[in-house]
């Protein structure tokens, strides 16, 4: 049976939108077998497709200094049905911010911290004027997720 990495991606621009096609051809790289992968943007995302997963990708725009608020949203409708139910989820996060990123990371740990979800590497964060290596670093964290999955260690 495939275990499920869940995306959960904000692409509100076109490069935002490179950088969830860029965590997603990293999941899907040909030599990870066994690893089903689901992108959603976060208001089409809810408790049942976290259930459903084994490990989640959370992306975001940074927005006045927090995460965007469609993942906001998806948070309001998906923490208290998941919360007993998910708890030790293998998770990751990709922030693209204008700025610097630490509020939006901040907010988002905090959230994780409540869930007891497990960041299993550094937030990748995304910072400044668009860099044509944020597409690689996304595709490099697609990657390690699913293959992690693969292997049995997430």
């Amino acid at each position: 049976m495939a275990r499920q990495l869940l995306i959960v991606a904000h692409a509100p621009s076109p490069n935002t939108r490179l950088l969830a096609e860029a965590l997603l051809n990293g999941a899907r790289h040909p030599d990870i077998q066994g690893v089903k992968v689901v992108w959603k943007p976060p208001l089409e995302a809810g408790p049942d497709d976290v259930l459903a997963a084994d490990a989640i990708i959370l992306g975001t725009t940074e927005n006045l200094g927090y995460m965007s608020g469609a993942l906001k949203d998806f948070f309001d409708r998906s923490y208290y049905p998941v919360l007993e139910k998910k708890q030790g989820l293998p998770c990751a996060i990709l922030i693209r911010a204008g700025h610097d990123g630490t509020g939006t990371r901040r907010a988002l740990e905090s959230i994780l911290t409540g869930l007891r979800w497990k960041l299993v590497q550094e937030p990748l964060v995304c910072r400044g004027d668009w860099q044509d290596d944020f597409l690689r670093q996304a595709e490099e964290l697609g990657m390690t997720m699913a293959a992690g999955l693969e292997a049995g260690i997430l």
